[in-house]
């Protein structure tokens, strides 16, 4: 596998945030490979602020991701539930509901290359 030779850098403060509702993201990609970060302002929950815009019932993305701030409270659509605060590495699945926790806002970074979320699968 060739890797490219140059160094590259990108700020998320000089992205534009994607934003729906109480959720944000500013994503960067480096050589292919997506690095977003993303912000579940305080009250944020998938459900009411992006399941409108997805069109579909619970998000159907996996995410890797590294937890910044805050918490997150995630329900997979079988029952199973989880809380992942700053310094927390999550893996979800696809099919699942989250929402901020407390009065922080929870913002976390996600790696990912095209639809290979898992370096090794396909999201889709």
């Amino acid at each position: 596998m060739g890797y490219n030779t140059s160094m590259q850098k990108a700020t998320f403060a000089d992205i534009p945030a994607d934003k729906h509702g109480l959720i944000s993201k500013r994503t960067a990609t480096l050589d292919g490979v997506e690095v977003t970060q993303v912000t579940f302002d305080i009250g944020a929950k998938w459900s009411n602020d992006l399941k409108g815009y997805a069109g579909t019932d619970d998000c159907v993305l996996p995410h890797v991701a590294l937890v910044t701030a805050g918490t997150l409270a995630v329900e997979m659509s079988d029952g199973e539930s989880e809380e992942f605060s700053a310094g927390d590495v999550m893996l979800l699945p696809p099919g699942h509901d989250a929402w901020s926790v407390g009065d922080v806002a929870c913002t976390f970074v996600e790696f990912s290359r095209g639809n290979d979320y898992y370096a090794g699968g396909s999201a889709e």
